[in-house]
């Protein structure tokens, strides 16, 4: 670890101890991390999705006007608009919530997850820490993964309209 990537570590735990929420992963490959208080993620976002992202909530399945969206364009971050799966990705696991065989390159995070007894992989946005879902080895080719995704954890853009700023 070089003295940079200590000093970002000391500042998120300095946050972290502060009220704030981010996941570690792979340095740098979502540009830089976006370190908000979970107040601040409060006051921007409706309840639901707030509890998703910040507080490791699932909704219900089936219950997410995402699982039917069959058209072109880019998932992203409800929280921080960081562009996270392509439409191209996305297949009907059958499971209830919006699931993809793969996130775009350096937009998510993983993380061992022990909530629910045995073992899970949960991922997060790369950039703000959002809790998004868990990925299986239960998905189609070419991967074999499944992110499983909450529909509130996510925006969809359609192709060819322009992708929200990124917030700061």
């Amino acid at each position: 670890m070089n003295r940079r990537q200590s000093l970002q570590t000391l500042l998120a735990a300095a946050l972290l101890s502060l009220g704030g929420h981010r996941v570690a992963g792979a340095a740098g490959t979502a540009g830089p991390t976006l370190m908000k208080p979970k107040e601040e993620w409060a006051k921007l976002l409706p309840r639901p999705a707030y509890a998703v992202l910040f507080e490791d909530n699932t909704e219900p399945p089936g219950s997410s006007p995402l699982n039917h969206e069959k058209r072109d364009g880019t998932y992203v971050c409800a929280a921080c608009y960081l562009p996270l799966f392509d439409s191209a990705t996305k297949y009907d696991s059958g499971t209830g919530w919006p699931s993809f065989w793969q996130p775009l390159t350096g937009a998510v995070n993983t993380e061992r997850d022990y909530k629910l007894i045995w073992p899970r992989t949960e991922y997060h946005c790369a950039r703000c820490g959002g809790h998004q879902g868990h990925v299986f080895d239960d998905g189609p080719q070419p991967t074999g993964k499944r992110y499983c995704n909450n529909g509130l954890a996510l925006q969809f853009v359609v192709r060819g309209d322009t992708l929200p700023a990124l917030r700061t």
